[in-house]
């Protein structure tokens, strides 16, 4: 029945700084971006492998409420084949990592970081 995760929608207060962040920063690719006038909003579809974001802006969105274990999603994670590169290339765009740890069960290395919205992103090593 199910087959993949299709895509995942974020909610940015700065769009801009947002979109840069996902597609500069992160290296997405865009696959469309276009101005929903009626809803003075913004929405870019953007790739990671076969899995979607779509990024989006409203006028004024609340902010999250707490940090990380509000209800709802927790955070997003991202898998990379090279956890010092990955670091490294973040920390090079003044985007602050934790430590990194070991996964307990699998003894895969992981990282916490944040988007520009404090959406709390996670790499894990592939």
């Amino acid at each position: 029945m199910f087959q993949c995760v299709h895509h995942i929608a974020i909610i940015a207060s700065d769009y801009q700084k947002s979109r840069h962040f996902y597609t500069e920063i992160l290296g997405l690719k865009i696959i469309r971006e276009v101005w929903r006038a009626q809803r003075q909003s913004w929405k870019c579809d953007i790739a990671i492998g076969a899995t979607q974001i779509e990024l989006f802006s409203f006028p004024t969105p609340p902010t999250r409420p707490t940090q990380p274990e509000a209800a709802g999603l927790r955070h997003l994670a991202f898998g990379v084949d090279d956890m010092q590169a990955a670091v490294a290339h973040l920390e090079s765009n003044a985007i602050q990592c934790e430590p990194m740890r070991t996964d307990p069960y699998t003894g895969k290395l992981y990282t916490f970081f944040a988007d520009p919205d404090g959406l709390p992103l996670e790499l894990y090593q592939s």
